[in-house]
């Protein structure tokens, strides 16, 4: 039976607008858990969402004034899925106005940090919405679906969602897993299950599917976050598993109704298949033995 997953810890990226005197407190509190980004306005903030794959946003209460309003409006409109989270570190004449516009711009969590509590709280918000990374919660999903499974099966699964950059390619997954390409297939084709190569490509629709869930993301973005070739070979890989162009995929799917798809296609149908299946280490019991 597999253990449950245990998510690696990960220095999760945060970009921030702060002031030089918050940087370092702001450094030595994500120690070995997030390693912050800082930046200087906010559309380097706003680039950093989009090319340095930032999971979360922090800016100060007090270098966050009115004129960065509007920006910070966009930021928390176009990109819902990265929390922006707002920081108290000093009760100065105009952190309450501040407040109140950050609030007027969207940010919904604000973190005082004048006491040595709020660093904790700051800790634990960041690090909350990490939880609800899709791949978490596919992972969370099939480790009850495939109750009962080889170790082997599960360490297929694993791989699909666990990894913190994804994988691209069956040659790539056959490394990680330690089998050659042609075996990997050829024992889910004598299983009578999906081949690998599905499996894989519809994994990273799910990642696709809550990338864009982010409106401030174009298809060239998510392509290239998933490190496609280009635009036109996303498009083409969505038309050619699900007949949808890029923009029908979007408007149709977040990345939880995508989880629930890869589950419904490639999971439920071939339960008891999968939790006998052994597709790294362990010889196939043969077809006729199987249906006699």
């Amino acid at each position: 039976m597999h253990s449950t997953f245990q998510p690696r810890p990960v220095l999760a990226p945060v970009s921030t607008i702060l002031m030089p005197s918050e940087r370092l407190r702001v450094d030595a509190a994500g120690e070995g858990l997030y390693t912050a980004l800082h930046r200087d306005t906010i559309d380097d903030v706003i680039r950093d969402v989009k090319e340095q794959r930032a999971s979360a946003v922090l800016v100060s209460v007090t270098r966050c004034g009115p004129r960065d309003a509007t920006r910070v409006a966009t930021l928390v409109r176009e990109f819902p899925r990265v929390p922006t989270v707002a920081l108290l570190t000093e009760l100065e004449p105009n952190a309450p106005t501040a407040v109140l516009t950050l609030g007027r711009s969207g940010v919904q969590t604000l973190v005082d940090v004048r006491q040595p509590a709020g660093w904790r709280v700051l800790r634990d918000v960041l690090l909350a919405d990490q939880s609800r990374d899709v791949s978490r919660l596919a992972l969370a999903q099939l480790s009850t679906d495939l109750a009962g499974a080889h170790p082997d099966c599960w360490r297929f699964f694993e791989a699909l969602f666990g990894l913190p950059g994804g994988i691209g390619t069956i040659r790539s997954l056959s490394r990680y897993l330690g089998v050659i390409p042609s075996t990997l297939m050829s024992r889910f084709f004598r299983a009578q299950l999906p081949a690998p190569k599905r499996y894989l490509a519809t994994a990273r629709l799910v990642r696709a599917a809550q990338l864009f869930e982010n409106p401030g993301l174009s298809v060239a973005n998510v392509a290239n976050r998933l490190d496609y070739s280009s635009p036109q070979s996303f498009g083409r890989h969505i038309r050619g598993l699900i007949h949808m162009t890029a923009v029908e995929f979007r408007q149709r799917y977040d990345g939880e109704g995508m989880l629930q798809r890869f589950r419904a296609d490639l999971v439920l149908p071939y339960l008891t298949t999968l939790r006998w299946f052994t597709p790294l280490s362990m010889p196939l019991v043969r077809e006729s033995s199987r249906l006699t």
